[in-house]
């Protein structure tokens, strides 16, 4: 049977597409029905492994997640990785394919196009509902031609749309009706309904808005969603850090200081949201005088390695790191942090810069060295070195997920060992730590997904301020049920189902 669909679309980025599909997966979930998210094309440098061992968008892992169904590549087919220099790095199926500029991406249609349905098509195949999100606007009228995300699938799958606008950023009104009015003719009448997004404030100051929006348009408004604070959900790209609720956890309980260095290319940050759902007060930081004096530096992943190494040493960011490091403070390093932390980082072969080599922190004795291959792949172990910030995670089991390019050679014991690889066993070191522990970098993402590590290292850094620490019971289980009843009580979502042209199902509400 061929699956029912469903096409969230937004009036621009960030208009909250990715966590309206995620609300709408875990609904339809909790309705019975078997329900997968899809995404054509994604830009973002937050990524995922799926079970094939492919990266992905960390948006459609974290809809599969919220839908209850193992993320699969087909799930977000193209991803465009940005790189230095206008490029992007193209991943078809999981797979680096080349490094493009726009112009170059989109001569490559004919040949993505058809990756791009059959993607599609065999999710149809799978289950009973595919909620389609698109990206950016569908009213690029300079990208109409090229486009294959937005109306391109659309009309594809024959998907009724839902048209979401944020009105947090203004303009909420012009914004939807500007964009209806400049699709083509034959796409309009895919738009069944329009919603609201990230509302703060009285309802009732919305009414007239609202009945001038259902006049002018013919379309139906289904509902205004409010803005959802304190959710640790994965956001699509770093975009989401820039609102004043990413700069610490509104929830943080305890009295942990971890200050993430934001680097300009900087990927998988949300590595560290469950820490902020302990209640930690996660800082993300952009230069020295915002560094302080926290329990822990992060040194998170990066796309492009060299040229983060070169922002931190002209920021003055580099510096202030050796020295905090030098004085006590940890210092974790992960995937591209882990090699800039190293002693140097080479490129012989031009595999991500023009540069052949670069002097990394000297915090670690590591040397990095590009490879063209890329590693992708899920990634489970154990703390093998409990010293320093994992003096209390001896043999703390961890799972997480490699994404880079570089092999790195370490002198010392490692602080970690992998014990299976791609779904294969193996026992390999991962990582590398200075003498004390107080300096440790690691290529694996995701650590902190793992409640036995997490706590272990809560517990040393509230130890540091002779503070208590008792895990949280908060979870993103827990997180994605609120969001749906949020979205649930927002919505109308007899009429959503009535669109998708699903039925009712009991329990189901709305």
């Amino acid at each position: 049977m061929t699956a029912k669909v469903l096409m969230v679309q937004g009036t621009g980025s960030s208009a909250g597409k990715s966590l309206l599909v995620t609300a709408l997966c875990r609904i339809l979930r909790q309705e019975g029905w078997r329900v997968a998210p899809f995404k054509a094309q994604n830009m973002a440098l937050n990524a995922y492994i799926a079970r094939e061992g492919g990266e992905i968008g960390r948006a459609q892992a974290v809809q599969a997640e919220a839908a209850g169904v193992e993320p699969s590549v087909d799930m977000n087919p193209v991803l465009l990785k940005p790189e230095a220099d206008h490029r992007s790095q193209v991943v078809v199926l999981g797979r680096a394919l080349r490094s493009a500029t726009a112009r170059e991406y989109y001569a490559l249609r004919d040949e993505l196009w058809p990756v791009i349905t059959g993607a599609l098509d065999r999710l149809r195949a799978a289950y009973d509902v595919v909620v389609i999100e698109g990206a950016g606007s569908p009213a690029e009228v300079n990208l109409r031609r090229q486009e294959m995300t937005n109306m391109a699938v659309a009309r594809y799958a024959r998907a009724p749309v839902l048209l979401v606008g944020d009105i947090d950023r203004g303009g909420v009104f012009a914004a939807l009706v500007g964009t209806l009015e400049l699709l083509q003719p034959e796409d309009r009448p895919l738009v069944r309904g329009l919603v609201i997004n990230k509302f703060r404030g009285d309802m009732s100051i919305l009414e007239d808005g609202l009945r001038f929006l259902e006049t002018r348009t013919g379309l139906p408004v289904l509902g205004v969603v409010p803005y959802v604070r304190d959710l640790h959900i994965a956001e699509e790209d770093s975009v989401a850090l820039d609102t004043p609720a990413s700069t610490s956890s509104a929830r943080a309980a305890l009295d942990i200081d971890i200050a993430v260095v934001r680097l300009p290319r900087i990927s998988n940050f949300d590595d560290f949201s469950p820490l902020e759902r302990e209640g930690a007060r996660v800082r993300y930081v952009e230069s020295p005088s915002e560094l302080g004096r926290p329990d822990l530096v992060v040194l998170p992943g990066t796309k492009t390695t060299m040229a983060d190494l070169a922002h931190l040493r002209r920021s003055g960011l580099a510096d202030a790191v050796v020295a905090l490091a030098r004085s006590g403070t940890y210092v974790l390093g992960i995937c591209g942090g882990f090699q800039m932390l190293g002693r140097e980082v080479r490129d012989p072969g031009h595999v991500e810069s023009e540069q052949e080599r670069a002097d990394g922190m000297g915090l670690l004795p590591v040397v990095t060295t590009f490879a063209g291959e890329k590693v992708t792949r899920r990634a489970r172990g154990r703390v093998a070195s409990p010293l320093g910030l994992l003096a209390d995670a001896e043999g703390a089991a961890f799972h997480g997920y490699e994404i880079h390019m570089g092999r790195t050679e370490a002198s010392g014991p490692a602080p970690f060992v992998v014990t299976e690889r791609g779904g294969e066993s193996c026992d390999e070191p991962d990582g590398a730590a200075d003498a004390s522990g107080q300096v440790i970098g690691t290529y694996i993402h995701g650590l902190f997904e793992s409640a036995a590590l997490r706590h272990a290292v809560l517990r040393r850094l509230a130890a540091l301020r002779h503070a208590e620490y008792a895990p949280s019971s908060d979870s993103r289980e827990a997180d994605y049920d609120r969001l749906a009843d949020v979205v649930r009580g927002s919505l109308d979502m007899a009429a959503v189902r009535r669109i998708a042209g699903l039925a009712a199902r009991s329990g189901g509400g709305g």
